[in-house]
């Protein structure tokens, strides 16, 4: 990417949020906080659930405000979100509470869903370099792997006694950090053309749709895309420290493997451009989707031996951090620029319809064991693998643009 251009600035912005944003050092132990808080696996899969409600109440309204307002804006509003939902874990002891906090933590993400995507691709479109958008997503992706490395071996350190006070302790600092994102991200730029959208809300919202029906091929694939990251991410990193420990890896190790697997996802993402040169994107997708399905089959039958674990666990983290910046970067390349925020929170609808259905699904298999789950989780993803996903021609992006332009 070219330097000293709108692009190279928000890309180097949203790299150094993204870095303190996600820093959760509960999360190589979540699972065990969930479990010492009271929670069995059922109630973690609708602690999921929960959050799905937030995204799916969230996503409209709060991809207008983008297209309205600017991304800056969403992305701050939606950072003291976050920062109040991951507090309210302090005095989660029951049920409800945890439903509240990940309620109002998937309301938070909307704020970014749709209007990062649309944020970095009006940005590089500036420069001529919106056939970068997979590098760039990648780049800023691989932020948060690197703060992993520290967090997870110092979260899992710090609560190897898995005591209230350590697990209070870890929430804390969380906070602190994710404080700091809500500063950075002020020194975010608007493209010219974002944030400018001043028709009627329903109009808005009826060219999304449009958006969508005119090029079909950006459903199925995203389809796609979210049903196989649904249970190879959504549903197995919510268990990934409990297998760890029911493989008999002593708790303070755990925080060691996650860090692992942030570096490799790091390495991973700062090649995605290196992997999209070499080969076919869509052939990617599908690669990698029958990769999904087939470490869920093994975490299903060999999840208590230590070292298939391990490896089915690198295995699954490639998956996940290979697919989606490949995918919006073919999708971007067809949804117009005036209501690009509101499509991909239309789209991100679907999704959450689909971690709705397939949440409380799982949910309910959940309580015959780990075993009957990830088969479950198998299945959906072996579903969404098989999904037709075809290129975006030239062809396509000219007759949406000139629909949208007549309009």
């Amino acid at each position: 990417m070219l330097k000293g251009t709108l692009a190279s600035h928000n890309i180097r912005v949203l790299f150094w949020a993204e870095l303190f944003g996600s820093v959760r050092f509960i999360q190589p132990v979540l699972a065990l906080f969930y479990f010492a808080r009271g929670l069995d696996e059922t109630y973690i899969l609708w602690v999921l659930l929960f959050w799905s409600s937030g995204v799916l109440l969230g996503e409209i309204p709060t991809g207008m405000f983008a297209d309205r307002y600017g991304a800056k804006l969403s992305f701050m509003i939606g950072a003291c979100i976050s920062v109040v939902s991951h507090g309210m874990l302090i005095w989660a002891y029951e049920p409800w509470m945890f439903f509240a906090s990940s309620l109002l933590s998937g309301f938070a993400v909307t704020f970014f869903s749709g209007a990062d995507e649309a944020l970095i691709y009006e940005s590089l479109k500036e420069s001529n370099e919106e056939n970068m958008m997979d590098k760039a997503l990648g780049i800023i992706q691989s932020a948060q792997f690197i703060v992993m490395v520290f967090v997870l071996i110092l979260g899992a350190i710090i609560a190897k006694d898995l005591t209230n006070d350590q697990f209070v302790l870890l929430i804390v600092l969380g906070i602190v950090f994710q404080s700091i994102q809500i500063v950075l991200l002020f020194f975010v730029r608007n493209p010219a053309n974002q944030g400018n959208y001043r028709d009627k809300p329903f109009n808005q919202v009826k060219e999304g749709l449009l958006a969508i029906k005119r090029t079909p091929q950006v459903l199925w694939m995203f389809l796609n895309i979210t049903l196989v990251f649904i249970p190879t991410a959504a549903i197995f990193d919510n268990f990934g420290d409990k297998l760890l420990s029911d493989a008999d890896l002593p708790v303070y190790l755990i925080g060691f493997v996650f860090a692992g697997l942030a570096i490799f996802s790091f390495f991973v993402s700062r090649s995605i451009g290196w992997i999209t040169s070499r080969f076919s994107r869509i052939s990617v997708l599908y690669v990698t989707g029958g990769m999904g399905v087939l470490g869920l089959l093994l975490v299903a039958y060999f999840r208590e031996t230590l070292w298939i674990l391990l490896i089915i666990m690198v295995f699954l983290r490639f998956v996940r951090t290979v697919r989606y910046p490949i995918y919006a970067k073919l999708a971007n390349d067809i949804i117009p620029s005036h209501v690009r925020a509101t499509t991909i929170s239309l789209l991100s609808i679907i999704d959450s319809v689909c971690d709705l259905v397939i949440f409380s699904s799982i949910a309910g298999i959940a309580v015959f064991g780990f075993e009957k789950m990830f088969l479950a989780c198998a299945a959906v993803a072996l579903v969404g693998s098989l999904l037709p996903i075809k290129p975006v021609t030239i062809q396509s992006v000219s007759k949406i643009k000139v629909k949208s332009q007549s309009r």
